[in-house]
């Protein structure tokens, strides 16, 4: 959430770096200005009415102890009135600051320089590319003809126990996902990462904390009778941690990461891409998440892509970095970079990690600080990323390492598995 002081102070470049996003916020940023402007004054109208009624409260008990009893009911009647008055301007102002707080959700974050202006995916900037490109046989199966022949994914099965797009693992699909997750949580470890193991379901104060809720497009799954919403991420309950909380300078950096489920509706998704393991509504994901000094985010983000690239490397994986557009960019982020991996049955790229500073945004909402060396108290950066989601990951390995003995096993996932070949 933008800070409303932010707003105030640097109005025009906010309105104009939103363009970006392809909106214009004026009218929002102006009635955020407006409500916080009808805040303040009521505030101060509550304020002195209750300086007001301290000090005839005062006088009144002076006047009994005189023993004027009948100018003491006077101001005693006088007090009765600025009650009314202070209870109906608490009403307003705490309408105000709700009004204020609805605007101000509505507002996304605002795009670093670097982001570049565009409608959708087809306008994100391509800043790195790593490994050849595979060019397969016509014959070469996608990953959904592979599962099927290896007998390791069961889609119809996912289909029978609860819905398209919640796939069941079998075998050496449930060891090669096991594997994965092991191979991830380790190579975050050792890039300093503190392994965490959270709830999968978050209560209502979580989603706002980081941006799920208010859910515009309508993609959490939510357990209406317990008020309680499933993770579309690792991300929100390891960041939810330190919500309402005070940092000091000397706790940062903050470094985490875990392994969860995640859930999706993906409303609104269908067609070719989409089959498979394309697109799922239960997948699994290792997230990496980072809680920074503000004059670190930048560099912290360059360094959560060097860290993703070393593990795709590592996988064998032909994948390449993109810069997301403003119309791509999620409604959290400053700044994204996504990771897409060469599908070489399916001859397309897909999206496996998005890696994200949020700035002071979320640490807003979140009411997330820290007090500096002088004592200052400060906003908090956060940032996250993928590290890494597990169906496309899987998807590509089995495609593009599709021999005539079955599909090859990366030298990295050996030892976790105690085969070279799915077959």
């Amino acid at each position: 959430m933008l800070q409303i002081s932010r707003l105030r102070n640097d109005k025009d470049a906010i309105i104009e770096a939103l363009k970006k996003r392809n909106i214009e916020a004026s009218d929002l940023i102006n009635k955020a200005i407006e409500l916080d402007d009808l805040r303040k004054k009521t505030q101060r109208e509550n304020d002195e009415l209750l300086a007001e009624m301290n000090k005839l409260s005062k006088e009144i008990g002076q006047l009994y102890k005189m023993g004027e009893r009948e100018k003491a009911e006077l101001l005693k009647a006088k007090t009765a009135e600025l009650k009314e008055k202070i209870k109906q301007l608490s009403q307003d102002l705490e309408q105000y600051k709700m009004d204020l707080q609805e605007v101000l959700y509505q507002l996304p974050n605002v795009p670093n320089k670097l982001v570049p202006f565009g409608k959708d995916e087809a306008d994100n900037e391509v800043v790195f590319e790593y490994g050849d490109v595979l060019h397969m046989p016509d014959d070469a199966l996608p990953h959904w003809e592979l599962a099927k022949k290896y007998d390791i994914i069961d889609f119809d099965l996912g289909n029978k126990i609860t819905g398209a797009g919640f796939p069941v693992y079998k075998g050496k699909g449930a060891k090669f996902q096991r594997a994965l997750i092991n191979y991830f949580l380790d190579k975050n470890e050792e890039a300093g990462y503190r392994e965490m193991q959270v709830p999968h379901l978050i209560n209502e104060a979580s989603g706002y904390g980081t941006g799920q809720l208010p859910d515009k497009e309508g993609q959490m799954y939510f357990v209406e009778r317990d008020n309680l919403y499933l993770i579309p991420t690792a991300e929100v309950p390891v960041t939810n941690l330190y919500r309402d909380q005070m940092l000091y300078e000397n706790d940062l950096p903050i470094k985490n990461t875990a392994y969860t489920p995640c859930f999706r509706r993906e409303a609104g998704s269908y067609g070719a891409h989409v089959r498979g393991l394309n697109r799922l509504h239960q997948f699994d994901k290792v997230e990496i998440v980072r809680i920074e000094h503000p004059e670190r985010s930048y560099q912290a983000l360059d360094e959560m892509v060097e860290h993703v690239k070393q593990i795709l490397i590592e996988l064998g994986l032909p994948f390449r970095i993109v810069r997301l557009c403003g119309g791509d960019l999620g409604f959290t982020s400053a700044l994204t970079y996504d990771f897409e991996v060469w599908s070489a049955a399916q001859k397309r790229w897909l999206e496996v990690s998005s890696v994200s500073n949020f700035e002071d945004f979320q640490a807003n909402r979140l009411k997330l600080r820290f007090k500096n060396k002088e004592g200052k108290k400060q906003l908090v950066h956060t940032l996250n990323g993928s590290s890494l989601a597990l169906p496309r990951v899987v998807a590509a390995l089995l495609e593009n390492n599709q021999t005539e003995q079955g599909t090859k096993v990366p030298e990295v996932l050996r030892s976790f598995l105690g085969f070279d070949y799915i077959n």
